[in-house]
């Protein structure tokens, strides 16, 4: 039986996944908003709660391995 993959739970696993792609390849992420809207959920699956985050601007995502 092959192995499966399993889906990202938590925000924290999104981030470490992120990192790890990341890492060590010079790699920079850059988004820019303008009234952007974004319903970020509490947790995985049903009956989760939503904060809304409102954006404008840029957020840039950069990466640096120190090894």
């Amino acid at each position: 039986m092959a192995d499966k993959k399993e889906d990202t739970q938590t925000w924290p696993e999104l981030a470490i996944g992120l990192y790890d792609k990341l890492t060590g390849r010079g790699a920079e992420i850059s988004y820019e908003f303008e009234d952007f809207e974004l319903e970020v959920p509490s947790k995985v699956g049903s009956g989760a709660e939503y904060a809304k985050w409102k954006m404008n601007g840029t957020l840039r995502i950069r990466t640096r391995d120190d090894a």
